[in-house]
């Protein structure tokens, strides 16, 4: 079995990374479960924190072309644990996408390697990316 070249650290924070994707996926399952969205959230940042280290963390969310992103990923964690699940999740989803819309197009590349789904998965993030990238375009 080949080894893998992250560290222990990092294989944990990935392993909480994923589990709170689950989370967050699970409480929208469960028609935005406050708990359950909250829960999803701490575990990714606790997972991204321990893939990336703490002071990396801080100067991604701290970036200045980030900040819009950082105030409405957190405002959305705010709101969903005051009770405002619906709208916490969208805020959040908006700030996600600012954050990591950077990733859309690496992580098309690497679902494109999926048999049978990869190539129209590929496809959608193409498509995302380049309205993106059009949408950043001066006109």
């Amino acid at each position: 079995m080949p080894t893998m070249w992250l560290s222990e650290t990092q294989k944990i924070g990935a392993i909480f990374c994923t589990g709170g994707g689950l989370f967050l996926f699970g409480g929208v399952l469960m028609f935005f479960d406050r708990s359950m969205l909250a829960m999803g959230n701490i575990l990714f940042l606790i997972g991204l924190t321990l893939i990336i280290g703490i002071q990396k963390t801080i100067a991604f969310f701290s970036r200045p072309q980030k900040l819009r992103g950082t105030a409405a990923f957190v405002g959305g964690i705010l709101l969903i644990l005051f009770r405002w699940p619906l709208i916490g999740f969208c805020v959040e989803l908006y700030g996600i996408l600012i954050l990591f819309g950077d990733f859309l197009v690496t992580i098309g590349q690497f679902v494109g390697g999926v048999p049978v789904v990869g190539p129209y998965i590929q496809q959608a993030f193409n498509a995302l990316a380049g309205q993106r990238r059009n949408a950043e375009l001066p006109v």
